[in-house]
C-alpha cells in the first residue's frame, strides 16, 4: 500500500539506495511511477506493506516501510531488491554497490569510490565538516536526524 513518505511514522524502517549519478528530470517521470507501482504492490506473505518513498537530490532512492502494521519478510526484502536490480539496469545506474561515498561539495552531491574517498581525507580535500550521507540509518527518525551529518559524526570519521 502506498501512502506519502512524510506520513509514515518516526519508527519506519528506512533503505537508502544511492545512485551514482543524478536522474535526470525525463528519468525520474519513468522511475516516480515504477517506485509508486513497486509499493502499491509490495506485499510479504500476501499482506499489504505501507511504505512509501522519496528521491532526494534526484540522486537517492529512499523507501520507508511502517513496520507496525506489516513487516518486511526475507521474500519481500528479496522482491525489493531485485526491484532495485531493475532499476539499475533500466536506467544504467548503480544503487547497490555500498563502497561509495556520496558528500556535498557545496550544494553539489559528489559521489566517489571509498578508496578514494579515504585519499581525499589523507589529503585534506574533505574534512572531518564535510557533510556526508550516512547511508547506515534504519528509521525514518534516524533518516531526519543523522542522514546529512559532518563526517566527524558518522562511520566517515574514521577516515578524518
Amino acid at each position: 500500500m502506498l501512502i506519502d513518505f512524510q506520513s509514515l511514522p518516526d519508527t519506519a524502517r528506512i533503505w537508502i539506495y544511492q545512485c551514482n549519478r543524478s536522474f535526470s528530470n525525463d528519468e525520474l517521470e519513468t522511475l516516480n511511477p515504477l517506485l509508486s507501482d513497486f509499493l502499491t504492490q509490495w506485499t510479504a506473505h500476501g499482506a499489504d506493506l505501507k511504505a512509501g518513498y522519496e528521491i532526494p537530490y534526484n540522486r537517492f532512492i529512499v523507501i520507508g516501510l511502517d513496520q507496525s502494521v506489516n513487516s518486511a519478510s526475507g521474500c519481500s526484502i528479496d522482491a525489493s531488491v531485485r526491484f532495485i536490480q531493475d532499476l539499475e539496469q533500466r536506467f544504467k545506474v548503480d544503487l547497490l554497490d555500498k563502497m561509495n561515498v556520496s558528500f556535498k561539495q557545496g550544494e553539489y552531491v559528489a559521489y566517489k569510490p571509498l578508496v578514494d574517498f579515504k585519499k581525499m581525507a589523507k589529503s585534506r580535500s574533505v574534512s572531518k565538516n564535510t557533510i556526508v550521507f550516512n547511508n547506515l540509518v534504519t528509521t525514518k527518525h534516524e533518516y531526519l536526524e543523522s542522514w546529512e551529518v559532518p563526517a566527524e559524526e558518522s562511520w566517515h570519521a574514521r577516515f578524518m
